[in-house]
C-alpha cells in the first residue's frame, strides 16, 4: 500500500506539475555552457520541459527557460538545444 513517492518537477513551457521521468533537464554547467542532461544527474542549474517541441518553443515565448536558469541564452545555443530536442 505504500508505494514508492515518483517525484513531481514542473515544466518551465506549460507550467504544468508532471512525473519527472515524462520531463527533459536542460543544465545550465558551471562553465557556462548548456546540454540536454538525459541522465537527471548533471552538474549545474537544471530547468525541466516536456519532451515536447512545442513546450520548448513556449518556453522560449515566454522565457520560463532563460528565468529558470537565471541568464541570457544566445541564439545559436537555443538553435542547438531545440535540435537536440527533437
Amino acid at each position: 500500500m505504500n508505494g514508492k513517492k515518483i517525484p513531481q518537477r514542473k515544466c518551465v513551457g506549460c507550467n504544468e506539475m508532471k512525473d519527472k521521468s515524462l520531463l527533459v533537464r536542460v543544465v545550465k554547467t558551471p562553465e557556462d555552457t548548456f546540454l540536454v542532461d538525459a541522465s537527471g544527474r548533471a552538474n549545474g542549474r537544471g530547468a525541466y520541459i516536456c519532451k515536447d517541441i512545442e513546450c520548448f518553443h513556449k518556453a522560449m515565448k515566454n522565457k520560463g527557460l532563460e528565468r529558470s536558469l537565471k541568464c541570457k541564452i544566445p541564439e545559436d545555443i537555443v538553435k542547438r538545444l531545440e535540435e537536440e530536442m527533437i
